[in-house]
């Protein structure tokens, strides 16, 4: 396997597949540029070392070309974090995208259009009739198999080596993600940034300083049932927070009120902790709550034991008695990782507990810990803190992150490994 630190890029043209989903505005400005900027320091290592540059992503998740999910709206983004003009192939496809690929010079950026725009990329059939018949779905199946081969190799017509850098698809076993790493058998390899989601996930997963701590939040169980078990193996305490603490609260018998509860999952909820206490992991879950009248910003609220909750107030965020004891375990733990919010983070009046917690990892990560975040609502905590450099990883992974803790193998991953 191919290394970006070792690999000759001088003259070669480097396909890289980078994660630009990006969040755009009315005016289609980017307003959020971390995933451009976590690309950044793989791209300038090929620029610098005298190579050239073809930039795929994909952009949302449309069923046809549609402007609105152009990657041409991100150009100026781009340009600005690398400081280099962008030519863009307004089709990622066809002669003229082959055409400006072949003519690049060292140094030079192309930029291809997003990926999605062909049913190809994520190798499912379009516009089939919902009242399609099995033999049908088989049918348009394989011809979306046979006409992938042909999209991927396209793809990788255009380069001499092919790079990785991608971790937020990197579950997904797609065209520019999977497929197309077999045309460069011995010239591919993941970027900086694949590194070091890797690095970071298998330092908590394989290589843990004890004790670890693993927070999770989030509104449900079910979501998270797979991390849990997975993490029963590895870690010495588990706090649990958020909505999936009520589904723990009521299978133990306590008055949640309206909370947010999955009844279809006590049972496993009660099977998890049995099986915490068999391995000797503590498991903490919310003592106290601020509850709520409403599922509002300006609703009555009160403190109250999290397992006497009145009937018509429901639990939105983590009280006082909890963040103590967590403090105190976290404060305490040499590793921790944290995924998801331990309450209503959307809503100013229930942010509260959240913004504590990525108060206390920093504290603990300026202590000596090593502290990995991730999940959209964690990493807005964190960030909306000042602390997203005061902890010692945050991933941009999402999902790809939680199928990684999951145990999983990543088509994304495997793909360059193998």
């Amino acid at each position: 396997m191919q290394n970006i630190n070792t690999y000759d890029f001088k003259g070669k043209r480097a396909i890289v597949r980078v994660d630009f989903n990006v969040p755009l505005n009315a005016d289609f400005q980017v307003t959020d540029n971390t995933r451009i900027r976590a690309a950044v320091p793989s791209l300038k290592k090929v620029l610098e070392q005298g190579g050239s540059l073809i930039l795929m992503s994909h952009l949302g998740r449309p069923k046809k070309a549609e402007d609105k999910f152009s990657l041409r709206h991100i150009i100026s983004e781009i340009e600005k974090q690398l400081e280099v003009p962008v030519l863009f192939a307004p089709d990622c496809m066809g002669k003229e995208a082959a055409r400006m690929a072949a003519n690049l010079k060292p140094g030079q950026i192309l930029l291809l259009e997003n990926l999605r725009f062909y049913a190809e990329e994520e190798g499912k059939p379009r516009n089939l009739a919902e009242d399609a018949s099995e033999e049908e779905k088989k049918t348009a199946k394989a011809a979306i198999k046979e006409s992938q081969k042909k999209f991927t190799a396209t793809l990788a017509s255009y380069a001499d080596c092919y790079i990785n850098d991608a971790f937020g698809t990197a579950h997904r076993a797609h065209a520019s993600t999977t497929l197309i790493a077999a045309h460069f058998p011995n010239d591919k390899m993941f970027g900086f940034l694949m590194e070091n989601e890797i690095r970071a996930i298998d330092k908590v997963l394989k290589s843990p300083e004890h004790p670890m701590t693993a927070i999770l939040g989030g509104a449900k169980v079910s979501s998270k049932i797979a991390i849990i078990e997975h993490l029963l193996n590895k870690v010495d305490n588990i706090i649990i927070g958020g909505g999936m603490s009520f589904t723990f609260i009521k299978a133990g018998g306590g008055n949640i009120g309206d909370s947010l509860c999955e009844d279809d999952q006590m049972t496993l909820a009660l099977e998890i902790l049995r099986k915490a206490k068999e391995k000797g992991v503590k498991i903490y879950i919310t003592e106290d709550v601020i509850a709520a009248d409403a599922f509002d910003n300006n609703a009555n609220t009160r403190i109250c034991p999290v397992d006497r909750i009145p009937d018509g107030w429901m639990g939105m965020d983590a009280g006082p008695r909890t963040l103590e004891t967590w403090e105190k375990m976290i404060m305490n733990s040499k590793t921790i990782l944290w995924n998801g919010p331990v309450g209503v983070f959307e809503m100013p009046a229930f942010a509260s507990g959240t913004l504590h917690l990525a108060e206390f990892v920093a504290r603990a990560t300026a202590k000596g810990s090593f502290s990995l975040v991730g999940g959209g609502d964690s990493v807005a905590a964190i960030t909306q803190m000042g602390y997203a450099d005061k902890v010692s990883y945050v991933s941009t992974g999402g999902g790809a992150m939680l199928e990684y803790l999951e145990g999983k193998v990543l088509p994304g991953i495997q793909a360059i490994r193998e």
